[in-house]
C-alpha cells in the first residue's frame, strides 16, 4: 500500500545493521550476501516505482525471500531507504576517485565527471535509485544525506585548481562555479529521466559544458 510504514522489533542484528553474532567464516559471509542482496533488491525497487510505493513485502519478493529475512537486517523501509541513498553517495565517490586517477588537466576532469556521472545514472540502479530518493526525501520520514554535498566539493576542487593553473576567467569563483554546475547536472538528469528515460543525458551534459564551460573540452 502506498504511503506504507512497516515496523517491528528488530532483532540484535536489525538494531546494528548486520548480523545477530559477528562471526567470521561462512555465516558472516552469508548474511553479508543476504543483506547485500536486499539493498539491492531495495534500489530496484526506489528507483522503478518510488518510495511511496514500495513496501517491505514488494522487496522480499524482488530479493527472493521472506519479508522476515528483510527485517533481519533492517528494521523498516526507512532504514532501507536510508541505505539505498547512502550507497549512492558512495558511488558518486567511486566515479569521482576514478577520474582523478586518470591525471586529466582540472577543466577536463571536470568534464570527464560529468560524462561519467551521466554514465552511471544510465547504468546503476543504485544511482537512479539514490536520485529519485533524494528527489522524494519529504515523503520518507527519515534523514538523508546533505544533497550532493561531496560531488559538489570535489567540482569546486577541480575549480580551486584550475583557477591556480589561471585557466579560469578573471574573477571566476569556484565555489560559484560548482554549485551551478552540479545544479545544472542533476537538473538536467532528472529531465532526461522523465522525458527520455535518461537516453539523451550525455547530450544534455556536452550543451552543460559548451555553455558553462566552454572552455573544457567535452571528452568522448
Amino acid at each position: 500500500m502506498a504511503g506504507e510504514k512497516e515496523t517491528v522489533t528488530p532483532s540484535p542484528a536489525a538494531r546494528k545493521g548486520g548480523p545477530a553474532e559477528q562471526t567470521s567464516g561462512p555465516k558472516q559471509q552469508r548474511a553479508i550476501h543476504t543483506r547485500q542482496q536486499v539493498l539491492d533488491a531495495a534500489a530496484e525497487a526506489f528507483a522503478a516505482r518510488g518510495y511511496p510505493n514500495v513496501t517491505i513485502m514488494a522487496v522480499a519478493e524482488l530479493a527472493g525471500m521472506t519479508k522476515g529475512a528483510v527485517y533481519f537486517h533492517f528494521a523498516n523501509k526507512e532504514v532501507l531507504a536510508q541505505e539505498v541513498a547512502a550507497k549512492f553517495y558512495e558511488r558518486l565517490g567511486v566515479v569521482v576517485e576514478s577520474v582523478r586517477q586518470d591525471g586529466l588537466s582540472p577543466l577536463d576532469e571536470v568534464s570527464e565527471l560529468l560524462m561519467r556521472t551521466a554514465q552511471a545514472f544510465r547504468e546503476d540502479v543504485v544511482v537512479q535509485a539514490g536520485a529519485r530518493l533524494q528527489i522524494e526525501y519529504a515523503l520518507i520520514g527519515a534523514d538523508l544525506p546533505a544533497p550532493f554535498e561531496g560531488y559538489t566539493e570535489a567540482l569546486c576542487e577541480s575549480f580551486r585548481r584550475a583557477r591556480a593553473a589561471g585557466l579560469l576567467a578573471p574573477g571566476a569563483n569556484p565555489e560559484v562555479l560548482s554549485r551551478v554546475l552540479a545544479a545544472a547536472f542533476f537538473g538536467a538528469q532528472h529531465i532526461s529521466w522523465i522525458k527520455r528515460g535518461r537516453a539523451d543525458l550525455g547530450v544534455r551534459v556536452q550543451e552543460l559544458l559548451s555553455t558553462l564551460l566552454p572552455q573544457a573540452e567535452v571528452l568522448p
